[in-house]
């Protein structure tokens, strides 16, 4: 019976050791590049993502890079503009787009997202241009709206 019991206790005691955690590892940071937007958010990142989510395909915006912490889409810009044009030149090799990345790290109720913006000329071709675009209020109205979505069901105090 002792012959069964020392090996009983050893593995239980291995057993705790294995199940008992480190020190939490610390989050990524995110850098908020000139002319980005970031915001805080009462969620976590899965929250987070899934609002992104859930808006594109409510507003029909293409996701184009969908990942666990950064959602990438593009809304195609129409007809002629001359003041884009103008500003960028021409997209006369393929569509002209706003890419909209929005990429975010946290933890349960406390997830930082950082929006950024670019024209990009003659998208998905060899001619493709990118010129970062500085965010203004209405997108940060858009960020704000993501905030508001995340933190929906979100058990989390606001900030």
């Amino acid at each position: 019976m002792r012959k069964l019991l020392i090996p009983a206790i050893l593995m239980a005691l291995s057993a705790c050791q294995s199940s008992t955690q480190g020190p939490s590892r610390p989050q990524p940071t995110l850098d908020v590049p000139d002319g980005a937007q970031s915001v805080t958010i009462a969620a976590d990142p899965a929250a987070v993502h899934a609002a992104l989510v859930a808006s594109a395909a409510e507003k029909g915006t293409p996701i184009v890079q969908d990942e666990p912490n950064m959602v990438v889409m593009e809304r195609q810009m129409t007809g002629a503009n001359p003041a884009l044009d103008a500003e960028f030149g021409p997209s006369d090799n393929g569509l002209r787009v706003v890419r909209i990345r929005v990429r975010f790290t946290g933890d349960t109720c406390k997830t930082v997202a950082v929006q950024d913006l670019a024209v990009i000329n003659n998208t998905h071709t060899a001619l493709e241009q990118s010129f970062v675009l500085p965010g203004n209020p209405n997108t940060m109205e858009s960020l704000q709206g993501l905030k508001s979505r995340a933190e929906l069901n979100s058990s989390c105090p606001k900030f």
